[in-house]
């Protein structure tokens, strides 16, 4: 079944492809892996579709690593993070090193963003024991794993953990690393939608550096 979903998937990219979008892709993304011209909703769209109804979670991580190993258009690393995604998947903790490997080995902040969206939900189904996981990763010598670290809680709203957010920010403070400070800035800014208060009295009591503290407050007068 792993093989026949993940060729599934490779030769529908490849009809779908629109070659002229991928030079701009490419070039967007500095990438050094050449993209198809696939649009990122539509990869994901033929993922769920492929994989409709799909239970079986230790084939679709398969299926997700070999294509992500074998990857030879980045559209193939996305279908492997949509494959991530999918209900079967979510919350399950054996994931995590799947996540781990994929930010470690793709270093880019498009797939650590949408990694992180995973690690929200492991945090959301195990939320004590992937809070510790979290703050190892926050003193991480990778700084993507650092990032995802401080953005995995975006969008939790009220069952943000504020001590694991305050701890992956405050280890990484004096970090001057451009993707750093914006993602602390960013899950500062994303809290603040559902605890000003909380965010303001942060910025007031840290010495954020000028980008994160821009970020934090744009939308907070």
């Amino acid at each position: 079944m792993t093989a026949s979903l993940v060729d599934g998937i490779r030769a529908e990219l490849r009809e779908i492809a629109d070659p002229t979008l991928a030079p701009g892709q490419q070039a967007y993304m500095k990438s050094t892996m050449p993209f198809l011209g696939v649009r990122v909703p539509a990869v994901r769209a033929l993922v769920r579709r492929l994989a409709k109804g799909e239970t079986d979670a230790a084939m679709l991580q398969e299926s997700a690593l070999t294509l992500w190993r074998e990857a030879h258009v980045r559209e193939e690393r996305y279908a492997a993070l949509a494959l991530m995604a999918l209900p079967a998947l979510r919350g399950d903790a054996t994931t995590l090193p799947v996540h781990e490997e994929m930010i470690r080995s793709g270093a880019w902040w498009d797939y650590v963003d949408e990694v992180a969206h995973r690690l929200r939900e492991l945090l959301d189904a195990d939320p004590e024991r992937f809070a510790l996981e979290m703050r190892i990763w926050a003193d991480d010598e990778d700084f993507w794993v650092r990032r995802a670290a401080i953005i995995c809680q975006l969008g939790r709203k009220g069952a943000t953990d504020r001590a694991l957010l305050e701890y992956a920010i405050l280890t990484n403070i004096g970090d001057d690393e451009f993707f750093i400070r914006k993602a602390i800035g960013w899950a500062l800014r994303d809290l603040g939608k559902s605890d000003p208060d909380w965010v303001r009295a942060f910025a007031e009591q840290h010495p954020l550096s000028p980008l994160s503290r821009r970020e934090a407050l744009k939308h907070l007068g």
